[in-house]
């Protein structure tokens, strides 16, 4: 029986580690793991599903720290469990190559989930999480056989409330019925700037019932045996995500500081340290843990008999169920079907076999028709915008209208750009699913922190956004993406592809498909977009992101670069240069960031040294600067749109064969007198 006064020690053990750390560091944000130190030791230790010796246990309970600035309540857990974090990692907290970075990074440190700091959007990952395992336990439970079945808890403060990516997340959630989802809110009153009362007064159990949550409290944050009680109702709920709202101090331990804004963000300093561990009666130095509170904290002998336990369900359910046993492993590793291969072919042959005029947001939604009942792991959806986005396949079950017997792998997500983006990365997160979702491109803007996250975590997400030009037309400027490609393609880890024809499409999701280092944004036309034919091996060239599309009739005395819709301009352009005399090849760069990463040889075969350049799209030209150096050209747009039908506004900003022909002719005389290395 664990005792008040063990309990007390215990979650002193992580103040204790958490104080000392921030103090060595000179850095780090005491006052949450301070306050949440006792939900974290009735959580951890009597209900988290866990084992420490195996971080990637598929049916292991997910623990979300999202207000991820407490960093050191997390990195104490880990470490104090079992987890392969030793205590001179937390000594060397927010150093250079220390496993215990300033905020909790997947990946990085063993046993974080996802990575936070973004306040709000660990959040929405533990959202995706829960909508994961609620859709992986429909796609592979049966009667007898629960493999999938695990809850989804997340650490979250007034800041995550506070951004509103909180309301379009949690909304969904509880539109979902997420019952495996629990909420611990650490209701201290407290932000940076002081007490939240002056800009947050928020009835926060009322919009967390609005959502259709089920909400507990408010407990007192610091009773164990309250916040015991709280976690079985919790666990008792069925049909709705769980907010269990703990009241807090801040800073809990620290006599002078805590109940104040000064214990958030920064060290508390030798001598408040020196009184906290009399106020506390912590007799011991820093970073020391007695062996006996130790002991309680291991995890790894529970944490190893519950996966053998699962181990053993799973090898019945394997013998019951082999095919779909397969499955379940093999998404779980993030592997694609053993057919792929011929998946792959198959889906760019019929690409390449297309003619006629097809935008390329249709050219998207025909691979989806190909590819969702042959890529089961696939979970789609768009920011209310399904009929625009063609994000929809023709296997594609709506979470809304999915019938009784079959499993969603559709979902409507509303205006809700954000939210569905970092939904998408908790998704993925998880495991088992590889989500996509769509919106307009201009509204990348709303998600882009979320992609940004997506690219930091490495994860497999496909943002799909159509409209992504001047040519979406009468909309007018609030919808013309000017420079959201270009800014997009700035993220590192980010693929950007802007397929010109159905071909180009398909490999630009298989690609996405097949890569699982991180995440690919594929823009899409509105317009319908001329299909420039197949050649021998031209699906290759297309995934190495730039290559020669068209070659010269001569020796090339130029080369012209574009993407999209504005490859039809180039080659018109090269028709009408060809007629007078000046040969120039015609260069398709779908995906700048794959060409990027292609051996010199390839890189300098399409763009040799020396041959003059001139790039076209419809966006910001800043970024083709580095393609066609000083003495190089690019007709773009570098302000905003107008509302105009699409030929009229293409015409309206120079972005047609008879200006890329000049520009063409004017760059190739410029180079004549010139021997500049381009």
């Amino acid at each position: 029986m664990t005792t008040n006064t063990l309990r007390r020690d215990l979650a002193n053990a992580l103040r204790f580690l958490a104080v000392d750390a921030v103090e060595q560091a000179k850095s780090g944000h005491p006052g949450a793991p301070l306050g949440m130190a006792d939900i974290a030791e009735v959580l951890w230790r009597d209900h988290l599903k866990h084992n420490p010796a195996n971080p990637q246990w598929p049916d292991r309970d997910r623990f979300v720290l999202s207000n991820g600035h407490g960093s050191m309540l997390i990195y104490a857990l880990l470490h104090l469990t079992g987890y392969d974090l030793p205590l001179d990692e937390l000594k060397r907290f927010r150093q250079l190559g220390s496993k215990t970075a300033g905020h909790p990074e997947v990946g990085h440190t063993p046993g974080v989930e996802t990575t936070t700091g973004p306040l709000g959007q660990g959040l929405a990952n533990a959202v995706g999480m829960a909508l994961a395992e609620k859709l992986l336990a429909q796609r592979y439970n049966r009667p007898g056989h629960n493999i999938v079945d695990h809850r989804s808890w997340v650490f979250l403060g007034d800041g995550c409330l506070m951004e509103g990516i909180s309301h379009e997340a949690c909304s969904l959630a509880g539109v979902w019925g997420l019952d495996k989802l629990v909420a611990f809110y650490d209701d201290n009153g407290i932000s940076i700037d002081g007490h939240v009362d002056g800009w947050f007064r928020d009835d926060t159990p009322g919009r967390f019932r609005a959502y259709g949550w089920h909400v507990v409290g408010p407990v007192d944050g610091h009773d164990a045996t309250a916040l015991a009680a709280a976690i079985a109702e919790a666990k008792s709920v069925h049909g709705k995500p769980v907010l269990i709202v703990c009241r807090t101090q801040i800073g809990h331990g620290a006599p002078s500081k805590a109940g104040t804004h000064d214990v958030h963000g920064a060290p508390l300093g030798a001598t408040e340290i020196a009184a906290m561990r009399a106020a506390l009666n912590w007799p011991h130095p820093p970073f020391v843990v007695p062996e006996a509170l130790r002991a309680a904290w291991d995890a790894r002998a529970a944490g190893s008999q519950a996966e053998s336990t699962w181990r053993e369900s799973f090898a019945a359910y394997c013998r019951q169920y082999p095919e779909l046993a397969a499955e379940f492993e093999r998404t779980q590793a993030g592997g694609l079907p053993e057919s792929w291969p011929e998946i792959r072919g198959e889906l760019l042959s019929t690409a390449a076999a297309k003619t006629g005029g097809i935008a390329s947001r249709k050219s998207s939604q025909n691979c989806l028709d190909f590819l969702v009942d042959r890529i089961p792991e696939l979970l789609g959806g768009s920011a209310d915008l399904t009929g625009s986005n063609l994000t929809a396949g023709k296997g594609s079950r709506a979470w809304h209208a999915a019938a009784v017997d079959s499993v969603p792998n559709y979902l409507s997500y509303g205006v809700r750009e954000f939210g569905m983006t970092a939904i998408m990365n908790g998704v993925a997160l998880h495991g088992g699913l590889i989500p996509y979702g769509g919106t307009f491109a201009v509204f990348s803007d709303y998600a882009r922190n979320a992609i940004r996250m997506s690219a930091l975590m490495q994860q497999r997400v496909v943002h799909v956004l159509t409209h992504d030009s001047i040519g979406l037309g009468e909309d007018g400027p609030t919808h013309q993406p000017v420079e959201h490609v270009g800014s997009l393609r700035l993220i590192p880890g980010l693929d950007v592809w802007r397929p010109c024809d159905e071909l180009e499409t398909a490999v630009a999701w298989a690609e996405a498909l097949a890569r699982r280092d991180g995440p690919s944004a594929l823009f899409l036309s509105r317009q319908n977009l001329d299909q420039c034919g197949d050649r021998p091996g031209r699906a290759e060239d297309i995934a190495r992101g730039g290559y020669v599309l068209r070659e010269a009739d001569g020796p090339a005395q130029a080369a012209i670069l574009s993407t999209g819709s504005e490859i039809g301009i180039a080659l018109a352009a090269q028709r009408q240069l060809a007629e007078q005399g000046v040969a120039v090849r015609v260069v398709s760069m779908p995906c700048a960031e794959r060409f990027d990463r292609q051996p010199a040889a390839w890189r300098k075969a399409v763009l040799p040294t020396g041959l003059p350049r001139v790039a076209i799209e419809a966006a910001h030209p800043d970024p083709w600067r580095k393609y066609v150096g000083l003495d190089g050209d690019v007709l773009g747009i570098g302000r905003f749109g107008e509302s105009a039908p699409a030929a009229a506004l293409y015409a309206r900003f120079g972005l047609d064969a008879e200006h890329l022909v000049r520009a063409v002719i004017d760059t190739v005389v410029r180079n004549s007198d010139s021997d500049g290395d381009f």
